[in-house]
């Protein structure tokens, strides 16, 4: 067996060469070429051809046509095959060709490339290849036909879109499944399923073979035919090693092995549903474009997730001989990687959550700032005289995370106050004493009154710092404005009516009242 896979892969490779070289000429020549972006979050900067995946299926074909007819003049070859499995991976396996020919030639749209991948994969469950179990969510109990066959059409779009969500850049998407083609042709190795070494490692010699003209500079893309032709063999043969493979392991292994594609396409679904934007919309927001942003260049981003590839290809092999400490480590290195390398990228959209979240955190203090507000409302309502005002505002100030107030009213709202009470100015620091000068941000509040009378004006400032607001602005800005310049209006009207009158002839006095 060893002469047949190192036979089949050096073949594979060697037509795959030959047939990217062919295919690459005819297209140029014919105008089938993809022209360079416009804002698109394509990278490439001239015209080339990206029908590269022709190439990968005719060698792939071509390999097992050979494997075939050596078996009819030497019937060992077929010794623990099935050419029958081999069929139902093959047949669907050009159903997903031919879309992605029509992909790249003509363009289409999501709905139709999920409906003929949903068709794909129903025939791989038609045909033996299925989700079995989910032995960390229902155990290991069978799973019923109505419940197997939407999970493997999960399986089989998310994978096969997978593949081709990464493919942005030169030699990305191929460079990723070559590591992944390898964990299957070593697993099944493992597992002696003879028929997944022998189609994983003829992949795995197409793919290569491919990869001498699509790694950058590129001649030629990978294309759609040849993503997600390539994504499909993938889960259908991950579909193939759950009948032999322990459940665990069957389960476990291709999510690792598929880490990087698995990656960005969860990043890319959640980033677009947390920004409100539609899910199959491009942008240039994908893992390599941040890396390019950084300041990589564009053969470093690619040898960058290469090896980020590799680490997920290594710790999947890990899964082979599962045991508690094996699965612990692999997964808080995975996690941990995963965090770090997210972090590290800088998505907007993480940052808000990580801010929700410390919001969540801090809910608690929140609630307290907005009571201290809405207990001034309450008192304010009831406030006796303008020094009751004074109080309120400074103890419901004092505790929350503004830093000083102004208290500014109208020159006729002054009058029946004393000198001392005209202006109110409050800090919890005594360096801010002139508000002014410091370096902070302020929100004016306008005092209307409930009678549209407008009494003043209240400011609140805050310092810059790194701290956030634990407070509702809305309580400020909405009911308080008006609270306060009622609680105002009406202890300075009873302010003026106390007012002694001043001694003189009464027409004056009868003025002055």
């Amino acid at each position: 067996m060893t002469l047949l896979f190192f036979g089949l892969f050096a073949f594979s490779l060697v037509v795959s060469f030959l047939a990217t070289r062919i295919v690459r000429d005819l297209a140029t020549r014919r105008g089938w070429v993809s022209q360079p972006p416009d804002g698109s979050r394509h990278v490439h900067q001239s015209a080339l051809p990206r029908l590269g995946g022709v190439a990968i299926f005719v060698s792939f074909s071509v390999s097992l046509t050979l494997w075939l007819a050596l078996s009819l003049v030497y019937p060992r070859l077929l010794e623990g095959l099935a050419p029958g499995m081999l069929l139902r991976i093959y047949i669907p396996a050009c159903l997903i060709f031919c879309l992605g020919i029509y992909d790249d030639l003509r363009g289409a749209g999501p709905y139709l490339k999920f409906a003929v991948q949903a068709v794909a994969a129903t025939m791989l469950f038609a045909g033996g290849m299925r989700v079995l179990d989910l032995p960390l969510i229902f155990g290991s109990h069978a799973l019923p036909w109505f419940v197997g066959l939407p999970l493997t059409i999960l399986w089989v779009v998310a994978v096969t879109n997978a593949f081709n969500l990464i493919d942005g850049l030169d030699g990305l998407a191929a460079g990723s499944a070559l590591f992944s083609t390898m964990v299957f042709f070593i697993v099944s190795l493992v597992d002696r399923s003879w028929l997944g070494s022998l189609m994983s490692v003829t992949l795995a010699g197409a793919i290569l073979g491919f990869l001498r003209f699509n790694f950058n500079p590129a001649t030629i893309f990978l294309g759609d035919s040849g993503s997600l032709f390539i994504g499909f063999v993938l889960s259908a043969l991950a579909l193939a090693g759950t009948q032999k493979a322990p459940t665990f392991v069957a389960v476990a292994i291709p999510v690792v092995s598929f880490g990087l594609p698995i990656l960005e396409t969860s990043l890319s679904i959640v980033r677009r549903l947390i920004s409100g934007r539609p899910v199959f919309t491009a942008d240039r927001e994908h893992i390599h474009h941040k890396l390019l942003e950084m300041g990589f260049s564009h053969r470093q981003v690619v040898i960058v997730l290469y090896a980020v590839s590799a680490v997920f290809a290594m710790l999947s092999l890990f899964l082979l001989w599962p045991t508690g400490s094996t699965l612990g480590l692999v997964l808080a290195v995975v996690g941990t990687g995963i965090w770090l390398g997210v972090q590290h990228l800088n998505y907007l959209e993480f940052g808000e959550l990580r801010r929700v979240a410390q919001r969540t955190i801090d809910q608690r203090q929140i609630v307290i700032n907005d009571l201290s507000v809405r207990r001034a409302i309450e008192e304010l309502k009831s406030a006796g005289d303008f020094n009751d005002v004074r109080k309120i505002l400074v103890a419901a100030f004092e505790d929350n995370d503004f830093d000083a107030f102004e208290l500014h009213l109208t020159g006729d709202a002054t009058a029946a106050l004393t000198e001392s009470a005209r202006p109110l100015h409050w800090s919890k620091f005594p360096h801010m004493a002139l508000l002014s000068t410091q370096p902070s941000w302020k929100l004016a509040l306008d005092l209307v009154t409930s009678t549209n009378q407008r009494c003043g004006s209240f400011t609140v400032y805050r310092m810059y710092g790194s701290r956030d607001l634990q407070l509702d602005v809305n309580l400020l800005t909405s009911e308080f404005p008006a609270i306060l310049a009622n609680a105002l209006d009406r202890v300075l009207t009873m302010s003026r009516i106390m007012v002694p009158a001043p001694r003189g002839d009464t027409p004056f006095l009868a003025a002055n009242l």
